[in-house]
């Protein structure tokens, strides 16, 4: 079947559309950070990494007060 006319073409390019962004999924109204939140909550690697990350802030804190000359 030829397409002759540049409405037609025009209208079947139109339909093909239509149907790709009905096939499209639907955005979601959830923010990422709601989406992932408790994702780790029975990690026990992430909490050991939480602590680590904690001890290690500490470490520089108690350094870079140790220069400045503050008592802790």
């Amino acid at each position: 079947m030829a397409i002759s006319t540049l409405e037609e073409r025009v209208a079947l390019l139109e339909r093909e559309v239509l149907t790709l962004k009905r096939q499209l999924p639907r955005p979601v109204a959830v923010p990422w950070w709601e989406q992932i939140s408790g994702v780790f909550a029975d990690v026990s690697a992430f909490d050991e990494a939480a602590e680590l990350g904690r001890q290690y802030r500490e470490s520089q804190r108690s350094a870079a007060d140790e220069d400045a000359g503050v008592s802790a």
